[in-house]
């Protein structure tokens, strides 16, 4: 009975040996042995098609890297945006022409401050992408990190229908690459002007985009991002300014800077940008919250722009961020966690049959009279030979002394 625990355990390990060649992955062949498999990247998409929606490229789309070459007059702001890539082409469809510049950005950040960049104030929404605005024969639209500038010879009634069918071949980002500015959440939705949103990091996008202050008292050098808007208030059109800083420690100092050149009027050194300048200096307010740091200008009276500035509040809103289903790390210890217990089995498996067949041997010797064990039985054959010579003498009598 002792070759059953035996066969157990080396079950148990032929079963943990299994498991191992399968995590491994599958053993080499013969024939594969000596071979080796390459695996080529994945051909890089061109970032313009040769042609969509009946519109077919003059020429092959230009492809460029310098943000220069994209647009020589606006490359400072477009560095701050962390533009990658772009493209531009001239499609033809028929005697029509389409001039298309697309730019790429490092994330969705990037292109919506692009976008917002290059939006001027009043432009029509459209519905194509993440955001549209067009403007006579111009479209701009904006799809995860991506900027699309569209110029038509002229505007169709389907037109949208086509510049959103180029926007179904342009990858979307995913995982934190997809995640709007935070700042934008900080805005009040009330009484906001539509289409007059602007999103900044550096100084050349805010100055470019219209900003109120000078963008050296901003701190840009500091990490901070800045969205303006325009609000359509009873008594008049105010604009909201709002500074988001790494730490609320920046933001107070970079406040005390900003009310001191606020209360400086006239004497301001440097002299109040055209915006101050058109603005009711009775409604012009400072206002911090937080890291953020918020600015009322325009034409509202002091009442009206102070409740507009009371309703931004910094809320912190912690994000997940979606980690790798499962590390190596955490596939391997699962992996010896298997095979423990797999081993763990084998062993109470072996011992639980080895009592058990063991034991109810012992017990079916003593129901008959036996040891428990059969090591104390002494079994084996004898020929008795004492026993047979007695018998003998005594059936012929001694043996003769001469015998």
């Amino acid at each position: 009975m002792r070759w059953i625990p035996i066969v157990v355990c080396s079950v148990a390990l032929a079963g943990s040996a299994a498991a191992v060649e399968a995590q491994a992955g599958p053993a080499k062949t013969e024939g594969s042995q000596g071979v080796t498999h390459l695996t080529l990247p994945p051909v890089p998409q061109p970032l313009l098609p040769p042609s969509f929606a009946g519109w077919t490229a003059a020429v092959p789309p230009r492809k460029f890297t310098d943000p220069a070459q994209a647009d020589a007059s606006n490359a400072a702001a477009l560095k701050e945006y962390d533009f990658v890539e772009g493209a531009t082409a001239t499609y033809r469809q028929g005697d029509d022409t389409l001039s298309l510049r697309l730019l790429r950005f490092q994330d969705d950040s990037g292109a919506y401050g692009a976008y917002s960049f290059y939006r001027p104030n009043g432009w029509s929404r459209g519905e194509i992408g993440t955001g549209a605005a067009s403007s006579q024969n111009r479209v701009l639209f904006w799809l995860g990190d991506t900027l699309v500038d569209a110029s038509f010879s002229r505007i169709g009634p389907m037109s949208a229908a086509q510049l959103r069918e180029l926007a179904s071949h342009i990858p979307v980002p995913r995982g934190i690459r997809a995640l709007a500015p935070p700042i934008l959440g900080n805005l009040p939705r009330t009484s906001l002007a539509s289409m007059t949103t602007h999103y900044a990091l550096g100084p050349a996008g805010y100055a470019g985009a219209g900003g109120v202050l000078p963008p050296g008292l901003v701190g840009f050098d500091r990490g901070a991002e800045t969205v303006t808007a325009n609000y359509n208030l009873p008594s008049g059109v105010a604009t909201l300014t709002i500074i988001n800083y790494p730490t609320p420690q920046m933001a107070a100092a970079q406040e005390s800077a900003i009310r001191a050149y606020i209360q400086a009027g006239a004497k301001a050194q440097p002299s109040w940008p055209k915006p101050l300048q058109d603005s009711d200096q009775a409604s012009l307010e400072v206002r911090r919250s937080g890291p953020l740091v918020a600015l009322v200008s325009g034409d509202a009276i002091p009442d009206e722009s102070h409740k507009l500035l009371d309703s931004v509040n910094y809320q912190a809103d912690l994000t997940s961020i979606p980690l790798p289903s499962e590390s190596e790390v955490a596939r391997t210890s699962r992996f010896l966690m298997g095979i423990a217990a797999l081993v763990l089995i084998g062993v109470v498996s072996a011992l639980f049959l080895g009592f058990s067949l063991g034991g109810g041997r012992a017990l079916y010797r003593i129901w008959h009279g036996k040891p428990a064990s059969s090591l104390y039985e002494m079994e084996f054959i004898s020929l008795n030979l004492r026993d047979w010579q007695k018998e003998k003498i005594e059936e012929t009598g001694p043996p003769h002394p001469k015998s």
